[in-house]
């Protein structure tokens, strides 16, 4: 789950961008894995807040170093703390979910996030959305309703959560649509860093005071702990592939890449957990993805006519 602020390119460099934006989706994965397997020790609010945390640090850490601690506070200060919120927020509930569900099934359900970002478009924005594109979200969300079947009868409202992750993604993509980043990545990771860490923190210091034993803070082992900090240092890195990636190509062009998180996602899961999606969740797979790609066509010939 990461996005690039708005930001003009000076030059297109198409070969670049895409090894980028491949980097960045391939790399992601991993992240969620960790957490999978931190989630048999740790609840998933603590793993959430050391990712926050770590990203906060390597952050802090740039930022003295280059000189620019006192330039943190960027042109957005609220805005980029609230963008940090959601990011917060979808990244708990992914975490959530993936302690119970494959990681490559969850990252597919939240593919239907283009889905949710039209209609939210449509409504929040009134951007005109066609028959052709309506038909697209009713396929990909058929795809998801497929894959959800027998995780909805198994998990019960948890395999919701990657849609939920997905609705929260897109409130903050609509954050960015509404109003460009206009500071840099640093501040806006820094930002995005601190909000997610006094929130997390927070919810975390209130659970464990109220000895809620999903969200109590459990001392990490130093191999743990090393692990958390390996998820906010990927944090980090696809954050910057992926802001550098469409520094150097256009949306339409890098957008599809990002179905290679499933690839990585169904990879690593089969080598860590031997988790292998079966036919039916590769035909809900397939349908996602298929719809997700005509939905960014659509839109992509949509902006060349305005």
């Amino acid at each position: 789950m990461s996005s690039a602020p708005r930001k003009e390119f000076a030059a297109e460099e198409p070969m670049l961008a895409i090894a980028l934006m491949s980097s960045a989706m391939l790399i992601v994965p991993v992240m969620d894995i960790i957490a999978k397997y931190l989630s048999a020790y740790l609840p998933p609010p603590q793993i959430t807040f050391g990712r926050f945390f770590f990203q906060f640090l390597i952050c802090l850490v740039l930022a003295v170093g280059t000189g620019r601690l006192l330039k943190m506070r960027g042109h957005q200060p609220l805005l980029n703390y609230a963008r940090g919120l959601l990011l917060a927020t979808a990244s708990l509930s992914f975490f959530i979910a993936v302690k119970y569900m494959s990681v490559a099934t969850a990252i597919s359900i939240f593919f239907v996030e283009p889905m949710i970002l039209t209609i939210m478009a449509a409504v929040i924005l009134k951007e005109p959305v066609g028959v052709r594109r309506i038909s697209a979200i009713v396929v990909g969300l058929a795809g998801a309703l497929i894959i959800l079947r027998p995780n909805l009868a198994e998990l019960g409202l948890v395999s919701l959560l990657p849609v939920f992750t997905a609705f929260v993604f897109a409130c903050y993509l609509i954050i960015n649509r509404i109003v460009p980043a206009q500071d840099d990545l640093l501040t806006i990771q820094f930002s995005a860093g601190l909000a997610g860490t006094v929130y997390l923190g927070t919810g975390l210091l209130i659970g464990t005071l109220a000895g809620f034993g999903e969200a109590a803070f459990v001392m990490p082992t130093l191999s743990q702990t090393g692990l958390l900090l390996i998820i906010g240092a990927i944090s980090f890195l696809a954050h910057g592939l992926v802001v550098a990636a469409f520094q150097r190509g256009s949306a339409s062009l890098l957008a599809p890449l990002q179905y290679l998180e499933i690839v990585s996602a169904t990879l690593f899961g089969y080598l860590v957990f031997a988790d292998f999606p079966d036919a039916m969740t590769w035909l809900g797979i397939a349908l996602i993805i298929g719809s997700g790609l005509y939905i960014t066509h659509r839109e992509r010939l949509r902006r060349q006519e305005i």
